[in-house]
C-alpha cells in the first residue's frame, strides 16, 4: 500500500498542469525525466557505464539491453538506492521493446578492438550489429537522440544516417558519435603534464575518432599550454595513440572500458540537459557537418531539446594544426565513403 501511494504521488507529479497552458506548453514547462536505453549494457562498457547513468537524477526509467547477461546485469543494478527504474531485455528478438519510446539510446554493442586489428576488420564486426539496432530506433523510436560508442565511429556514423535515411527518419541534429573520451584524455594528459587539475583544462578536440583524425587543438587550450614544439607534438600523439596504451596494457585482452564509459557518461548527462532545457556544457561530438570537405566531422557543441543546439565550429587553428587538419580531412573521407556505401 505505501508503495502504491508513493507511485501514485510520483505519477502525480510528472502529469501536473498549470491552468492557462496548452497541453504541449505543459508537457515542455513539466519535462523533467527521460527514459534511457542502452544496447550493449552486458559488455565491459555498457555494465560501468549503466551504473554511473543510475546515479543521474534527470533518467527515471533505464532500460538495458544486450544479447546475452543482461538479466542479471539489470536485476544486480536494481538494487543500487537510486530513483532509477532499471528493465532488462536480452535477445534480438527484443531489441525493439528495448529501445521503444527511448528519449536517448546508447549503443555500446559490438566487439572491440583487439591487438594488431585494422579499423577495417572491425568495421565488418560492428557493421551489422549497428544497422540492426538503429532499424529497430527508426521504426520505434524515431525521435531519439542516438549516441554511438561502437568503434569505428568515423565509418559507423555515417552508415548509421543511411540506415536513418532509408527509414526517413533521419535528423542531423539527433544522431552523434560520441569522441568525449578524446576530450577527457586530453585533459587528464595535459592537466598531468603540467601539474593542473584536469577538471580545470579545458581543449577542443575535433575531427574523428582513431589515429590522425583526432586534433586536440592545443593553441585554444586554457589554461594556455606553454611547451615546445617537441613537448606539444608528444602530448598530441599521445592522446590520439592513447587506445593503444590501453590495448598493451591489459596485453591484448581488452580495449579501454571504464574510461569510455566515464566519457559516455558525460556526454549523456550534457545531452539530457540540453532535452531539459538547462544551460549546458560544451562538448565535442561526431556529427553530419559543412564545416570541411567530410560531411562529418566532429567539433564544440551546445545541446537542446531538439539535440544539436549550436555547433561552435573549427577553432582558431595555428600552422601546425592546419596542416594537421588537411590530414585528418583527407582521411575522414575515406571512413566516410565507405560506411555510406555498405548500407
Amino acid at each position: 500500500m505505501f508503495g502504491g501511494q508513493i507511485r501514485s504521488s510520483l505519477l502525480a507529479s510528472r502529469h501536473i498542469c498549470w491552468a492557462g497552458l496548452s497541453p504541449l506548453a505543459c508537457r515542455l514547462q513539466v519535462r523533467r525525466n527521460f527514459k534511457v536505453s542502452v544496447v550493449g549494457a552486458a559488455g565491459g562498457i555498457g555494465q560501468p557505464l549503466s551504473l554511473l547513468l543510475m546515479y543521474n537524477s534527470m533518467i527515471t526509467e533505464l532500460v538495458l539491453h544486450d544479447l546475452v547477461n543482461v538479466k542479471g546485469v539489470s536485476a544486480d543494478l536494481s538494487h543500487v538506492s537510486t530513483a532509477t527504474d532499471v528493465k532488462g531485455f536480452q535477445g534480438p528478438e527484443q531489441l525493439e521493446k528495448a529501445v521503444r519510446g527511448a528519449d536517448l539510446v546508447i549503443i555500446t554493442a559490438g566487439m572491440g578492438r583487439g591487438p594488431g586489428m585494422t579499423r577495417e576488420q572491425l568495421f565488418e564486426i560492428n557493421a551489422k550489429i549497428i544497422i540492426q539496432t538503429v532499424n529497430a530506433i527508426a521504426k520505434n523510436s524515431a525521435h531519439a537522440l542516438i549516441a554511438i560508442v561502437t568503434n569505428p565511429i568515423n565509418t559507423l556514423v555515417p552508415m548509421a544516417a543511411e540506415v536513418l535515411k532509408r527509414n526517413q527518419v533521419f535528423d542531423p541534429n539527433r544522431l552523434f558519435g560520441v569522441t568525449t573520451l578524446d576530450c577527457v584524455r586530453a585533459e587528464r594528459f595535459i592537466g598531468n603534464y603540467f601539474n593542473i587539475d584536469p577538471k580545470e583544462v579545458k581543449v577542443p578536440v575535433i575531427g574523428g575518432h582513431s589515429g590522425i583524425t583526432i586534433m586536440p587543438i592545443l593553441s585554444q587550450c586554457k589554461p594556455a599550454v606553454n611547451a615546445d614544439e617537441e613537448c606539444i607534438a608528444a602530448l598530441v600523439q599521445r592522446i590520439q595513440m592513447a587506445g593503444d596504451e590501453i590495448v598493451l596494457a591489459k596485453e591484448g585482452k581488452g580495449s579501454a572500458t571504464l574510461s569510455i564509459a566515464y566519457a559516455t557518461n558525460r556526454f549523456a548527462d550534457a545531452l539530457l540537459k540540453g532535452l531539459k532545457g538547462d544551460k549546458t556544457p560544451i562538448e565535442s561530438a561526431y556529427v553530419q557537418s559543412d564545416l570541411t570537405e567530410a560531411c562529418f566531422f566532429a567539433t564544440p557543441l551546445s545541446f537542446g531539446p531538439k539535440g544539436i543546439e549550436e555547433n561552435h565550429g573549427i577553432p582558431e587553428l595555428n600552422d601546425v594544426e592546419k596542416l594537421a587538419l588537411e590530414s585528418a580531412v583527407s582521411d575522414l573521407k575515406k571512413s566516410i565513403e565507405k560506411g555510406i556505401s555498405y548500407v
